[in-house]
């Protein structure tokens, strides 16, 4: 891998900045559409500029393959499931709050990487780092103003979503011989199948009568926040690096309180500046503990 360039770097801000801005935008989401609508907007969308990429490339998707058990259990584990968790948690708590609490999956990963994993055992920097970390959470959830009995199943829910995505993220090394976009495209089909029967028998979504900063925003989640941000991760994994991409963990937390506060006026009490300074230290303590990384092969 090439070195960095102030290029890589800004597209790496930008790519954090997108994610981020996913949270605000739920939360926009929900006043008019129910959690398994959003979620099914948001794969259905973000499928698109996945599969115009692999007709591009003339990448074959293999989503009805013999692997396809594969990429639909990924599918559900990894976007079916997160997806309607975010959703449902973030109408009742603040975005930011699932921001930070979204971050925890680098910590969570630690420790399930150590069990299912051969060669990512853990050691004594990386569990002061998963320490340090869930100890910002613990410490998030004592603050009463923002987390309370009223809601705190649904900060439970976000934290259920971002286990999701861990073991997603194991499971899909079960396939990683397979091509980074024909895996994401693929699973994004198999969300798409799953979600549909689901969304139509339960939310009914033609009802719905969306404001318009409600279908703005969930049109941008689908588009932007799904299909575009997957597509500059492929383009930042394949210029500069898995290490170089992951430094994004620490970024996207920042970013969804900076924008929760800027577009939706939410409340950062100290609890919150301090629960996410540990997050950030338990991140970077867990990745600088890890002194070798397998680099992503190229696509050819």
């Amino acid at each position: 891998m090439r070195q960095p360039t102030v290029t890589d770097y800004c597209l790496l801000v930008f790519l954090a900045v997108i994610w981020a801005s996913a949270f605000f935008n739920i939360k926009i989401a929900t006043e008019s559409f129910g959690p398994v609508t959003i979620a099914f907007i948001r794969v259905f969308l973000g499928s698109i500029p996945l599969l115009i990429l692999c007709n591009i490339k003339n990448i074959k998707i293999e989503a009805f393959s013999k692997d396809w058990l594969w990429f639909a259990s990924i599918g559900f584990v990894n976007l079916v499931l997160p997806f309607f968790l975010i959703a449902y948690g973030v109408k009742q708590i603040q975005s930011n709050l699932a921001a930070i609490l979204m971050s925890t999956s680098p910590l969570t990963s630690t420790l399930l990487a150590h069990i299912f994993i051969k060669n990512e055992k853990i050691n004594l920097l990386k569990i002061i780092g998963v320490s340090v970390g869930f100890a910002g959470i613990v410490y998030l959830f004592s603050d009463d103003f923002l987390i309370n009995e009223n809601n705190i199943f649904s900060a439970f829910c976000i934290l259920m979503g971002s286990l999701g995505y861990v073991v997603g993220g194991i499971l899909t090394l079960k396939i990683s011989k397979k091509k980074n976009e024909n895996v994401t495209a693929s699973i994004l089909i198999w969300a798409t199948l799953i979600l549909l029967p689901i969304c139509f028998v339960l939310e009914k979504p033609w009802n719905y009568s969306p404001s318009i900063n409600s279908l703005v925003s969930i049109i941008y989640l689908g588009l932007i926040t799904t299909g575009l941000a997957w597509v500059l991760r492929f383009k930042v994994l394949k210029e500069n690096g898995l290490v170089f991409q992951s430094q994004v963990a620490y970024l996207i937390p920042i970013f969804g309180v900076i924008l929760g506060y800027v577009f939706l006026k939410e409340v950062i009490t100290e609890k919150v500046i301090i629960a996410l300074v540990a997050i950030i230290l338990g991140i970077f303590l867990v990745k600088k503990s890890t002194s070798k990384i397998p680099k992503l092969k190229k696509s050819v």
